[in-house]
C-alpha cells in the first residue's frame, strides 16, 4: 500500500473545472485528518490480523470508505474510523477462516497456530514508528492467542480491552447486543490471560535468561535448559505446539547450531534471537519471561513470512 492516502482520491476530485478544485480542496482536508489518524488505524488492524500486509490493506479500504462518505455530520471522526477499521478486518478474518478450513481435510487436526508478523527491533530500543504497533504490550504471545479467538471475539476484545471502544459501538459492528459483545470480550480476555502471560519488565532481565537459554543450547546442556524454563513452559510455531520444560528442552538441544548464529534482538519489544542465514532471516523467536524463567517461547519459521522481514533493522 501506498503511504499516501491521496493516490487513491475519487475521480471526480482530480478533475480540473472549477466545482473539481472544490472538490480537491475537500478530499486534501479529509486525507490530511485521516492521514492525523493513520498509525492508530494501522494498530488496530495490527492487533486484528497479525500481518502487516492485511492491515495496510484493511487502512486502505478505511480510507477508501471515509473517502465516498459524507463525513460532514460525524463528530468523532476518530472512533467512526476505528469501528470502520474494525468492520473491515472482521470481514478479512471471516474470508480467512473460510479459506483455511476449505483447504484442511475435515479429518485434518491443525498442530500448530498461526503466527503473527514479528515487529523486529534492534537492542537499543523500539523505533519511534513503531511505537504504536507495540503499545498496549503487544507480544508475539498476546498476537498468538488472538489467532485463536473467533472473529467476533477477537473484534471485541482488541476495539474494548485495548482502544476503549465502548460496547454499544462494537454490537453495531457485530450485529449483536452489547450485552453478547460483553461476554465475547470477557470470554477472549480468560484466553488471553491464561495464554499470554505478562512479560517480566526489566529488558536487562530477559536478556540476561535468553542469553542463558541460547549458552546451554550451544553447551548442549540439558539440565541448564531445563533451569531456566518455567516447569510449565510453552513453545509454538506453525509446526507445533510443546509443553512442559523437559519436551521443551528436549527440543531446544536441537537449536545448538543455530545458537551459534542467532542475534539478540527484540521481538516485539521483548527479548527475543533472528537467526539470519546468508543476510536473510531463517527464524525468529521471542521469548516471555516470567519471574526470571522462559513461560513462552514463539517461533516464527513460515519461509513466507520470514522472506518479508528487514534484518538491516537490527544494525541501526
Amino acid at each position: 500500500m501506498s503511504d499516501s492516502a491521496h493516490e487513491d482520491f475519487p475521480k471526480d476530485a482530480r478533475t480540473a473545472d472549477g466545482g473539481g478544485a472544490h472538490a480537491q480542496d475537500g478530499i486534501e482536508v479529509l486525507a490530511a485528518r485521516f492521514e492525523s489518524h493513520r498509525s492508530r488505524l494501522r494498530a488496530v488492524a495490527y492487533r486484528m490480523l497479525g500481518s502487516f500486509a492485511e492491515a495496510d490493506d484493511a487502512v486502505q479500504e478505511t480510507w477508501l470508505k471515509l473517502s465516498r462518505a459524507d463525513a460532514s455530520g460525524v463528530g468523532n471522526l476518530g472512533g467512526w474510523l476505528t469501528t470502520v477499521v474494525g468492520r473491515v478486518c472482521l470481514d478479512m478474518l471471516r474470508s480467512r477462516r473460510a479459506r483455511r478450513e476449505e483447504q484442511l481435510e475435515p479429518a485434518a487436526e491443525w498442530q500448530g497456530v498461526r503466527m503473527p508478523d514479528p515487529v523486529l527491533s534492534p537492542l537499543s530500543g523500539v523505533d519511534p514508528e513503531q511505537e504504536a504497533l507495540l503499545a498496549d504490550s503487544v507480544g508475539l504471545a498476546l498476537l498468538v492467542v488472538l489467532e485463536t479467538l473467533t472473529p467476533a471475539e477477537r473484534l471485541s476484545f482488541v476495539l474494548h480491552d485495548l482502544f476503549a471502544v465502548p460496547f454499544d459501538e462494537i454490537a453495531t459492528v457485530l450485529g449483536r447486543t452489547p450485552a453478547a459483545s460483553r461476554q465475547l470480550a470477557s470470554r477472549a480476555r480468560r484466553r488471553v490471560q491464561g495464554g499470554a502471560p505478562v512479560s517480566d519488565a526489566d529488558p536487562a532481565q530477559q536478556r540476561e535468561v535468553v542469553d542463558a537459554f541460547l549458552a546451554a543450547a550451544r553447551d548442549g546442556d540439558f539440565e541448564a535448559l531445563v533451569a531456566v524454563l518455567d516447569p510449565d513452559v510453552v513453545a509454538r510455531s506453525e509446526r507445533g505446539v510443546t509443553a512442559g520444560a523437559v519436551a521443551v528442552a528436549s527440543n531446544a538441544s536441537s537449536f545448538a547450531r543455530l545458537a551459534h548464529i542467532a542475534r539478540p534482538a527484540l521481538v516485539n519489544g521483548v527479548a527475543g534471537v533472528v537467526v539470519v542465514v546468508d543476510g536473510h532471516p531463517a527464524g525468529v523467536l521471542a521469548f516471555t519471561v516470567v519471574h526470571g524463567r522462559i513461560a513462552v517461547i514463539d517461533i516464527v519459521n513460515d519461509p513466507e513470512r520470514l522472506a518479508v522481514l528487514d534484518v538491516t533493522v537490527l544494525d541501526r
